[in-house]
């Protein structure tokens, strides 16, 4: 038998690959992902959920959207159990493929007014696609960087693939924001589907940049000594069942503001208010590069000062930001919209974000940890996230257009998470000394 082939150096050559592997992939991923979630706001309730109801319209839409947040966890079991048993970078592969086919196909598929019932259909059909996908890259990226780090730069490897949310949002926001400035009949007819088709050329770029990594050294040295989970779903649920549910909460004020600020937004300034649609995807967009910039700045500091510090301030700014949000809104002025949206999106929520990988991957064992960590996120999408815009339209609806209960909202969110995040340190302790065939990778003092 030949010798184990060992993990390629770490070297800085080696960082530099693998953090631009993990942030590609992410953000193309994210680039689909929210190429959907910026035509449900503006397109999809017209060309695939026409009613007589404009109303009954959007809200199709964004059921269509929020559909998705329930099938990511079914993605994420699969694919963490494929991540734990048999390696992050194989499973990243997969996820990425998956998710570019299915935007290709959305931008390919008729309409409403074509052939009637199927167009919805076809479209969630490639929805759930999509939410498998999504499911299991998000674990495998933030892996991918968080075990090839070194101990000191955890928080900074950890943020880096989280850029490829705002990175993806940036993308797609613009590509819509380019195909807007389309004559209305152009853009409604045939100028929505160019971002999506446009998307397989990112997709065979992934692909390319992730063929050239290695497995993680983590998961490497785990498969070597025989230290990999049978059945790693029963084993997380067995043994980290706190830790699951801490990563729920630490999700939920990370994923619910996110929708509101960077989605609902779109359709609330430009139906419900007097914005025209140019200026709040400029102020998402900016909000968006901005963010991009901070993430990995928080990462960074939360090497230095704790990521329990750096996320529970962020998680407590977002909850005081919900009424003052609204309230700039409300002025219907355009610089009033983008210091919303940028003071939102751009400083706020990339403490949360950027720390948010890092805090639960240090909760979870090398051999459950893809698993641990995508059934904490995914579940707290699933509740909070693709529901936001959802509820938020539902709300303003049964309160007579009164943003009020969206920003109660929003602060009980914020209590959630810092409830959950609070019992962080104490549970790797526990992890550490107690749990059967388990062992924090971090120490307790890693968390705070």
């Amino acid at each position: 038998m030949p010798p184990p082939i060992a993990p390629p150096p770490e070297t800085r050559a080696t960082y530099r690959r693998v953090l631009i592997g993990s942030l590609s992939g992410s953000s193309i991923e994210w680039f689909d992902f929210f190429l959907y979630a910026t035509a449900a706001a503006l397109i999809f309730d017209k060309q695939f959920f026409p009613t007589e109801d404009p109303f009954v319209s959007l809200m199709l839409s964004y059921l269509s959207l929020s559909l998705t947040f329930f099938i990511r966890p079914f993605g994420g079991v699969i694919f963490s159990h494929i991540g734990d048993r048999i390696g992050r970078k194989k499973t990243l592969v997969v996820t990425l493929s998956m998710m570019g086919g299915a935007t290709v196909a959305i931008g390919l598929l008729p309409t409403y007014a074509s052939v009637g019932m199927l167009a919805p259909a076809l479209l969630i059909l490639c929805r759930v696609v999509q939410g498998l996908a999504i499911g299991g890259e998000w674990g495998g990226a933030l892996l991918l960087a968080y075990e090839y780090a070194p101990r000191s730069r955890r928080g900074f490897f950890g943020s880096v693939p989280q850029m490829g949310i705002t990175v993806g949002m940036l993308l797609a926001t613009l590509a819509f924001s380019a195909v807007s400035t389309l004559p209305d009949a152009a853009f409604t007819s045939w100028g929505w589907r160019l971002p999506f088709l446009a998307s397989i050329v990112l997709v065979v770029v992934g692909l390319w940049i992730r063929g050239g990594l290695g497995e993680t050294p983590a998961f490497h040295a785990a498969k070597e000594s025989g230290d990999v989970a049978r059945l790693p779903i029963a084993e997380t649920l067995r043994y980290h069942w706190r830790a699951v549910l801490v990563a729920v909460g630490a999700k939920v004020v990370e994923t619910a503001p996110f929708y509101i600020f960077a989605t609902f937004v779109v359709s609330y300034a430009t139906g419900i208010l007097d914005y025209e649609r140019s200026s709040v995807l400029n102020a998402v967009s900016l909000g968006a590069l901005v963010s991009t910039v901070m993430i990995p700045v928080m990462g960074s500091l939360s090497d230095r000062v704790g990521r329990f510090r750096v996320y529970l301030t962020g998680a407590v700014l977002l909850g005081l930001y919900a009424v003052p949000f609204f309230l700039l809104l409300d002025l219907q002025v355009d610089w009033a919209v983008f210091v919303a949206v940028v003071v939102a999106l751009g400083f706020i929520w990339p403490p949360v974000t950027a720390t948010l990988g890092t805090l639960t991957s240090e909760i979870f064992s090398t051999r459950v940890r893809y698993t641990g960590i995508t059934l904490g996120y995914q579940i707290g999408a699933a509740l909070a996230g693709g529901t936001a815009p959802l509820l938020a339209t539902y709300l303003l609806d049964r309160f007579d257009g009164s943003w009020v209960p969206i920003a109660i909202y929003l602060m009980l969110l914020a209590v959630v998470s810092v409830s959950a995040v609070l019992y962080a340190p104490r549970l790797a302790r526990v992890h550490e000394d107690t749990a059967p065939g388990t062992g924090a990778h971090d120490t307790a003092e890693a968390v705070r």
